[in-house]
């Protein structure tokens, strides 16, 4: 059987709480076997905008990454947010190693194409050097990826953190027998978005469609459930949402996803 390996995502509010990233990165060390921490960091672009005299730029409810915007995810996300979370961590005896896709070249992306919406400098990911992670896991480094991509011609890139950490499970389940875990601050997913006890323990594929169809998700949750079944289609073995509790096996209240 392959190795068990690890890819966490950490997102919400879990980052703009001290107190909760704290407790969420000790829960994080303590996961066992190889492992891969990807964050985003959004909120604290946001509000470094506004600082700045910033005003960002979004259309249906989607962020369009001007080159101010670009410059602004690149200081919070590569920089205060990514080097936060290594020290925490190396605080804790995790070795971990904070990364962007254009370091080591691992993550290769294309600035998003323009069609009915132009979203700047947007990454979509089109290939991961995979033994360059593998080496990275082999000799016990923990990968801390931010959110931004590069072009391979010098072009960094502003990509979705929910994709990145899809995208690094399915690279690297010809090795490992991958786990996808979406952290944030609520159990799960949710039947009813305003109660936090009715969390949907399972959904396959077929529950999935049948929850579409009744619109019993919330538009927040549907691109990162897109991103769940895309990884799941592609080899990754079991895919769980919910808030801190699920990494230590501490709750059983959070959701798990499979074909």
């Amino acid at each position: 059987m392959k190795p068990a390996l690890s890819v966490i995502k950490i997102g919400g509010n879990i980052i703009e709480d001290s107190t909760e990233l704290s407790r969420f990165l000790s829960s994080f060390s303590r996961v066992q076997g190889p492992k891969i921490l990807v964050h985003g960091g959004g909120k604290k672009a946001t509000s470094l905008s506004e600082k700045l005299g910033i005003k960002p730029s979004m259309v249906k409810g989607r962020r369009i990454t001007d080159a101010q915007a670009l410059e602004v995810a690149i200081m919070v996300y590569a920089g205060l947010v990514n080097k936060t979370i290594v020290s925490k961590l190396q605080a804790l005896q995790c070795n971990a190693l904070g990364l962007s896709g254009a370091d080591a070249a691992v993550i290769k992306a294309i600035k998003r194409p323009v069609k009915s919406i132009d979203y700047g400098f947007a990454g979509d990911i089109v290939s991961i050097r995979t033994k360059t992670l593998l080496s990275f896991l082999e000799t016990g480094l923990v990968p801390v990826f931010c959110a931004l991509t590069d072009d391979g011609q010098g072009q960094l890139l502003n990509t979705n953190a929910d994709t990145i950490a899809s995208e690094l499970a399915i690279a690297l389940s010809s090795e490992y027998r991958t786990t996808l875990y979406y952290c944030f601050e609520k159990p799960g997913v949710l039947a009813n978005v305003y109660d936090e006890a009715s969390v949907i323990s399972h959904i396959n594929k077929q529950a999935y469609y049948s929850l579409l169809r009744e619109k019993q998700i919330s538009e927040g949750m549907l691109p990162k459930l897109e991103n769940c079944f895309h990884a799941l289609d592609h080899s990754v073995h079991k895919v769980c949402i919910g808030d801190i509790t699920m990494l230590q096996a501490k709750s059983s209240n959070f959701t798990t996803l499979t074909l």
